[in-house]
């Protein structure tokens, strides 16, 4: 069973909400440095203060979001948000495709989004938020061979923003389409450490899990510190 250091590298810890003020922000930072998670995510305003409060602390990467949480922006906009976001210090970018043109059967145009993106990364992996509960199975199995074709190194189930928890079958249905081409970030509630481990046995290789909940799963690693789940 994981360690509490294990399931943290596997953690990316955000505060992307739309109410996540600045005391949220300290509380990711003190978070971040009790537990060192793989990344941080905040929302773009908040992106160079977290650079700032993390810069003594190069082993915890600092991600910024682009196109967040509806994905319906042009992608002009997402360039330059990606832009900006690279300038500023980010060492990876989690986009959230275009559901819109995605839903209305628009897969060319959501290539090309997503593509555009891709290039303005400038070799930083981007991870493509697919918001699968906006989205039928058919539609989760096209977004996933989207994200394959894009370029992107990473499919990811949400935002955290829907009304629809990821669940176990969401991981299960973007892997059955990548394997092992890209990898799979799991986000949008996942609340517990049982959750996470599911997802990660389905093949979920990331998770984006906010303050709260990785408060919680953090708490329950240090209960049983081998990991072991009751």
């Amino acid at each position: 069973m994981p360690s509490v250091r294990e399931i943290a590298q596997v953690i990316d810890l955000s505060a992307v909400r739309a109410d996540s003020d600045e005391a949220e922000i300290q509380a990711l930072v003190g978070l971040a440095r009790t537990y060192h998670p793989f990344a941080v995510f905040s929302l773009p305003c908040f992106t160079g203060r977290l650079l700032d409060l993390l810069s003594d602390t190069p082993d915890i990467l600092v991600g910024g979001v682009v196109g967040f949480p509806s994905g319906g922006h042009t992608s002009r906009t997402k360039i330059g948000e990606a832009e900006e976001l690279i300038r500023l210090g980010c060492g990876e970018l989690d986009m959230v495709i275009n559901i819109g043109w995605l839903r209305s059967g628009r897969n060319q145009d959501v290539l090309a989004d997503i593509k555009a993106v891709v290039a303005a990364s400038e070799g930083i992996p981007v991870k493509v938020i697919l918001e699968c509960g906006y989205l039928t199975r058919e539609q989760i199995d096209v977004a996933s061979l989207l994200c394959i074709e894009g370029g992107a190194s990473f499919a990811k189930t949400g935002t955290g923003w829907g009304s629809t928890k990821t669940s176990v079958e969401d991981i299960r249905a973007i892997k059955a389409v990548v394997g092992d081409s890209i990898g799979i970030k799991a986000a949008g509630g996942v609340g517990d450490l049982s959750t996470l481990l599911q997802m990660q046995e389905a093949g979920a290789m990331r998770f984006g899990i906010g303050v709260r909940s990785a408060r919680r799963i953090f708490d329950e690693c240090d209960k049983n510190p081998v990991g072991i789940v009751g």
